[in-house]
C-alpha cells in the first residue's frame, strides 16, 4: 500500500512477509525520495526526504523505535535503478537498522494465502444451522 498522494508502481514478488513497518521510504519513478511514519491508528502523509538526510531520518527511526519496529520498509518504484535502491539499503546498514524492500504480491501468492486462510477456517458442525 502507498498514500494515495504518490505513484510507486512496485515490482511483484511470490515472498511475503508479517513485518508490519511503522516507517517507510517511497522512492518514486523520478527518484524523488519520500518517507511516512505511523503509529497504531494512521499513516503520516508523506514528507520529501532530500538524500543528504536520509541516514538522519533512518538514525531517528533506529533510536524512537521499540526494538520490534527498528525497520524501514522501501516502497520503490520498478523503474528506481537498482544502485538507488542500494543506497537506502547502505545507509540502513551504516546505522545499524534492518531495511526491507516492498512488494505486489504475484497472483499465484495471493491465491495461495487465500487457500491457505480458507484451511485454517473451522469446518461447520454437522446437524447445526449455518
Amino acid at each position: 500500500m502507498s498514500p494515495s498522494a504518490l505513484e510507486v508502481n512496485l515490482p511483484q514478488s511470490s515472498q511475503t512477509t508479517s513485518l508490519k513497518p511503522t516507517s517507510r521510504i517511497y522512492i518514486d519513478s523520478l527518484q524523488h525520495m519520500w518517507y511516512t511514519t505511523a503509529d497504531s491508528l494512521k499513516e503520516s502523509e508523506p514528507q520529501p526526504l532530500p538524500a543528504d538526510k536520509l541516514d538522519a531520518f533512518l538514525t531517528q527511526v533506529k533510536t524512537e523505535s521499540d526494538p520490534a519496529h527498528q525497520f524501514v520498509a522501501v516502497h520503490a518504484d520498478q523503474a528506481v535503478p537498482y544502485g538507488k535502491i542500494v543506497e537506502v539499503l547502505d545507509a540502513g546498514s551504516r546505522v545499524g537498522l534492518k531495511v526491507v524492500l516492498a512488494t505486489k504480491p504475484t497472483q499465484a501468492s495471493i491465491d495461495r494465502q487465500a487457500a491457505q486462510e480458507e484451511a485454517q477456517q473451522p469446518a461447520p458442525v454437522q446437524g447445526l444451522p449455518q
